[in-house]
């Protein structure tokens, strides 16, 4: 065909191309919407409808091809064995939580009461034992009415001046309290609020410190003392631990609760549905503040970095 003849022939074709792509539009604007928002231009469409079947060819290749080395794997058994090796566990020995659980199944009274002296000395023992964080019953001579009791579900607190529930992702279903926290806000505003206090709030505990029998009489000490105190709270039926700082008090009497724990907190020690569970509550003993606030992950592995395989 003539040098001319071909010219004129690639302009009647883009003139065609785009009188077909300007009746598309006309004719199917939100279609043609569409295809800009993903990405896709009308004149490449051919090329990425290429694209997506040669893709989905390639992934019914892999999910109809029969698996190989199956019968290389080893069974959970074998896998839960190796593990144990690796963890310094020898055959039979059971996790440091289930030790917890047992422990506490054997040294608490059916139903939450003020524990005896005795009884929290021995607490502290098995809970530095399995977990390693010292936490006392009694600390620099303050202790709470009791350390044995029933932990309802608290609210989110208000940091600064207008924060709002949004800021307090991702648990929104408990809300925001109406009121300011015991120590009322963290911060003076959003900009004077800092990570450490943002941890605090969200791993707040509560602890009726207005039933303590010396409440009024050794204030402001008591206020000072109590305000963001480390504390561990160990879910009597599972072991589940968190390590929390106390930022309100509560709850009342009349609840038939002793302690609180914000979102997070009640997250943790007993999943989206824990309102209200039995606990230990136990002052940490922390004053170079090595202890980190938030979950007590006492029971994870400690596998050897050079044991681990990359794949």
């Amino acid at each position: 065909m003539p040098q001319t003849a071909q010219n004129n022939l690639r302009d009647l074709l883009k003139l065609k191309s785009l009188e077909a792509k300007v009746n598309f539009e006309k004719k199917y604007p939100k279609a043609h919407k569409f295809l800009l928002e993903k990405g896709v231009e009308l004149g490449q469409i051919r090329q990425h409808s290429a694209k997506l079947i040669s893709a989905g060819a390639l992934t019914g290749t892999l999910l109809l091809a029969p698996p190989t080395g199956v019968g290389q794997l080893p069974s959970p058994t074998e896998i839960s064995k190796s593990l144990d090796e690796l963890a310094g566990r020898k055959e039979g020995e059971s996790l440091p939580q289930a030790d917890l659980i047992e422990s506490l199944r054997q040294m608490l009274p059916e139903s939450v009461r003020p524990l005896s002296r005795d009884e929290e000395k021995h607490l502290e023992q098995v809970i530095k034992n399995v977990t390693n964080i010292p936490a006392k019953a009694s600390l620099e001579g303050e202790h709470l009415n009791t350390t044995y009791g029933y932990i309802g579900a608290e609210q989110h607190l208000k940091r600064y001046p207008g924060d709002i529930l949004e800021n307090h992702g991702p648990y929104y279903k408990e809300g925001i309290a109406p009121g300011l926290g015991a120590w009322g806000y963290f911060a003076k505003s959003k900009d004077n609020l800092n990570q450490d206090l943002v941890e605090i709030e969200k791993w707040y505990a509560v602890v009726q410190t207005l039933y303590l029998p010396d409440w009024n009489s050794r204030q402001p000490y008591l206020y000072n003392w109590y305000k963001y105190r480390k504390v561990m709270i160990i879910n009597t039926k599972n072991g589940n631990a968190v390590v929390a700082a106390i930022a309100d008090a509560g709850p009342a009497a009349w609840t038939g609760k002793h302690f609180g724990g914000s979102p997070e907190v009640m997250e943790y020690l007993g999943g989206s549905r824990y309102k209200k569970g039995a606990v230990l509550l136990f002052f940490v003993d922390d004053p170079e503040n090595n202890v980190p606030l938030g979950p007590v992950k006492y029971n994870e592995l400690n596998i050897p970095e050079g044991n681990l395989i990359q794949i």
